[in-house]
């Protein structure tokens, strides 16, 4: 077989796994789609659900996603962050920062259910925040730490070597390299790496069931110490737990979830493109 052949095969190859992950994709969404987007309408996402959670509309679970979202960001973004410049640019290449770099590389495959029982043991139990909205934050914000970390990482240790040896070499400090050289050159990865692991938060169902998630809340929380519906969870119910549950509200409840997930997708892919156009290297 020529060099020609071989490459032919293997693109061959790559192209049918390719379509064997994506074709079940497109087609589960297009079913999502199809079933759902005859329940899509200004009441079912501005009203709450009644008549058993069978009529009305998902505004408390839709809100109570975004409030989720918000706070995971709150309290992952920071700190993922601050990790991975530390990890980047200040840790030594020695056997303690290996074993870091190996404990959240395994963080990130943990179940998420593990993450829901860490989050009732800590936030709901031991510091008593009960089932509310700061304990499911913390949780997921925990959870999300590694996908960040990890993806910030790399954006950063992807910017050239040369950025930082001409910066410092003009005088500026360490800290002022990173934050007016490093930074603004990696901020398409890290920005990524922030917007996907959002997404991930947005659509778990394991950590909030534990830790925030009601089965039926008629109130909006009015703090952060409030329980509140969310949508993964709430879609959960409707879909074993309420008997006579038409089809189109649980696959409507579910094209919402899935546009928000793909919408952050979207954007975190639009934001990366457009910033890597702008670099210069």
């Amino acid at each position: 077989m020529t060099r020609q052949q071989t490459q032919k095969l293997a693109v061959g190859v790559i192209t049918a796994v390719a379509a064997l992950v994506v074709i079940p994709i497109v087609l589960v969404i297009v079913f999502i789609i199809i079933n759902g987007i005859g329940a899509i309408n200004w009441e079912f996402l501005t009203a709450p659900p009644r008549n058993g959670m069978r009529d009305g509309g998902i505004m408390p679970a839709l809100l109570g996603t975004i409030f989720l979202t918000f706070g995971t960001a709150i309290v992952s973004i920071p700190l993922a962050i601050g990790a991975a410049i530390y990890l980047a640019e200040y840790a030594s290449n020695n056997r303690l920062t290996r074993w870091v770099r190996l404990a959240i590389v395994n963080l990130a495959g943990i179940p998420s259910i593990v993450y829901g029982l860490f989050g009732l043991g800590a936030f709901v139990l031991f510091l008593n925040f009960g089932t509310s909205i700061v304990a499911g934050s913390l949780t997921l914000g925990i959870m999300t730490l590694p996908v960040v970390i990890s993806a910030s990482e790399e954006a950063i240790l992807a910017v050239p070597q040369r950025f930082r040896m001409v910066s410092l070499s003009l005088g500026a400090t360490r800290w002022q390299t990173i934050r007016h050289q490093v930074l603004p050159h990696a901020l398409p990865g890290i920005i990524t790496g922030i917007i996907l692991g959002l997404s991930r938060a947005a659509g778990e169902t394991a950590p909030i069931l534990f830790t925030v998630a009601a089965f039926f809340v008629p109130d909006l929380p009015r703090s952060i110490f409030d329980q509140t519906m969310a949508l993964p969870y709430h879609l959960y119910v409707i879909s074993t737990q309420v008997p006579g549950m038409p089809l189109s509200v649980q696959y409507g409840t579910a094209l919402v979830l899935l546009m928000i997930v793909l919408s952050l997708t979207l954007v975190a892919t639009v934001f990366r493109t457009n910033m890597r156009r702008r670099r210069e290297w």
